[in-house]
C-alpha cells in the first residue's frame, strides 16, 4: 500500500493509475483535514465486496466452511464438462 499526497497524484495521474491496475497496488491519497481516499483496482474492489458479502452472511459463510471441510476430507466427485452438461440437459 502506497500513500501519495493529492498534488503528487494529480501531477502523476497516469503513472499512479498504472501502478494500481498493473501492479495491484492500493494507493492512499492524502488530503488536508484527513479527507483521505483510497484507489484500488476494480478486481480488488470486487473481491473485497464479495468477501464482505460472504463473511457478512452466516449462512453463506457456514456453507463455505462446510465445503472446505469436505474438500479437505476428499469428499468430492470429479466430473467432465460433458457429464455436467448431460446433467443439465436431463
Amino acid at each position: 500500500m502506497l500513500a501519495v499526497n493529492y498534488t503528487t497524484m494529480r501531477n502523476n495521474l497516469e503513472n499512479v493509475l498504472d501502478k494500481v491496475s498493473d501492479d495491484c497496488e492500493t494507493i492512499i491519497i492524502t488530503r488536508e483535514e484527513e479527507k483521505n481516499v483510497v484507489i484500488m483496482s476494480l478486481e480488488k474492489y470486487n473481491n473485497m465486496v464479495e468477501n464482505d458479502f460472504i463473511f457478512g452472511n452466516k449462512k453463506y459463510y457456514n456453507r463455505l466452511l462446510e465445503s472446505k471441510r469436505q474438500l479437505e476430507q476428499g469428499k468430492f466427485v470429479v466430473k467432465t464438462m460433458e457429464e455436467l452438461e448431460a446433467m443439465v440437459n436431463e
